[in-house]
């Protein structure tokens, strides 16, 4: 199998690929969301409790993240795919069996973990593709994902409305073992970046940490991006459950169709980032979730002013990550996993601050706390890159 060498060009065949398999993988940390309210009823728990599912499975891909990704530099990616794969079907079948929420807390904790695979494949896009294409490229697997991520709340709401939410994630293990064969048929062999132990590795990670400014900005101001579109979708099924909708699953999945505004929008920034600067990006991002959570809190109690938030907010965020994540890969392309791991940790961690705290305020203040927690935290992204002058 012929083995890739940078900046020399990806086949299209490998391109549409990781995009394919990389919205297959990420689909596995976003079936939980359309779901959280059947699965409470069914064994018996309160609405803090579910929504700690999706919290957890967040906080999985971020230790997945941290710890795995950086791998990809040191040892064959192929192989770390493909484990990740198997231990991925095998916690999506446990959480299919479970019946104690605790079983399912700990399984979603290392289904999250192993579903990262989407943050080796984009890496790769940007080290290999051609100069000219890199952008372009990183922009089409993150396409891909977004789409999963689409994708997986539509199929989730409808299969759990008709079929019950245990057999969706016996569907989502059958799908593992099908991205496993597609991987180990396609996915060539790829030179590591990095000689010495994984220790060294991550040491090396955490000095990059230190050292550079520009990288830790770009994740902080994303990942505060991030947490305020997580907000809406960690509520929405508690939402449309209430007056005036009193609506159940398939609704939130028929919902997360809005989100293909967002892959839209995702390859259209690859283009738009050398032209406008991530800068300016992430201004446009933050201020369009601004007016994202105006909309939910003036017109949520309708279909179509959710449906409007959805979109703002979806696509604000895609201005801010991909922008700030070709901008960190960029700062260090011969360490673009170990870039790409601190980029995403920090991310997905600000996803798992906005669920959590949209969740606390939903219990307190209800939609109105909510609209406030994603208010606030699209406020300090914006703010991030205005107090930072014209640096990043």
């Amino acid at each position: 199998m012929k083995q890739l060498k940078e900046n020399e060009g990806i086949a299209r065949s490998l391109l549409i690929t990781m995009a394919v398999v990389a919205g297959l993988t990420v689909a596995n940390c976003y079936y939980n969301q359309p779901l959280l309210e059947m699965i409470r009823h069914d064994i018996g728990v309160s609405q803090h409790e579910a929504n700690l599912i999706t919290v957890v499975t967040q906080i999985g891909y971020a230790l997945g993240l941290c710890f795995l990704i950086p791998m990809g530099d040191l040892y064959s990616r192929r192989r770390i795919i493909v484990v990740n794969m198997t231990v991925a079907a095998v916690m999506a079948v446990v959480i299919a069996v479970a019946h104690r929420v605790w079983m399912i807390w700990g399984a979603s904790l290392l289904l999250g973990a192993c579903s990262v695979i989407p943050q080796f494949f984009i890496p790769i896009a940007g080290q290999y593709s051609k100069k000219e294409n890199k952008s372009r490229n990183m922009g089409v697997v993150l396409s891909g994902l977004l789409t999963g991520i689409l994708a997986s709340r539509v199929v989730s709401g409808y299969v759990g409305e008709w079929l019950g939410w245990r057999e969706m994630f016996v569907i989502a293990a059958l799908v593992m073992v099908l991205c496993m064969v597609l991987t180990l048929k396609i996915m060539p062999q790829i030179k590591s970046n990095y000689v010495g132990s994984y220790r060294g590795l991550m040491v090396s990670v955490f000095d990059m940490v230190k050292s550079n400014g520009r990288i830790r900005l770009y994740a902080i101001r994303a990942a505060f991006s991030f947490g305020s579109m997580m907000a809406i979708w960690s509520c929405l099924a508690f939402r449309l459950a209430e007056a005036p909708f009193f609506s159940g699953s398939e609704m939130v999945g028929t919902l997360g169709l809005c989100g293909i505004a967002g892959v839209i929008a995702a390859s259209g920034v690859g283009k738009l980032v050398n032209q406008w600067g991530i800068r300016k990006m992430s201004v446009y991002g933050a201020c369009l979730q601004l007016v994202a959570w105006a909309t939910a809190y003036l017109f949520g109690d309708t279909f179509m002013g959710l449906v409007v938030a959805i979109i703002l907010v979806d696509i604000g965020l895609q201005c801010l990550q991909l922008s700030n994540q070709i901008g960190c890969i960029q700062e260090v392309p011969h360490a673009s996993n170990r870039a790409n791991t601190i980029f995403m940790t920090t991310y997905f961690i600000g996803g798992s601050l906005g669920t959590y705290c949209a969740g606390l305020a939903w219990m307190r203040e209800g939609w109105m706390g909510v609209c406030a927690v994603g208010v606030v935290l699209a406020v300090i992204s914006l703010c991030i890159t205005c107090f930072n002058g014209r640096r990043i």
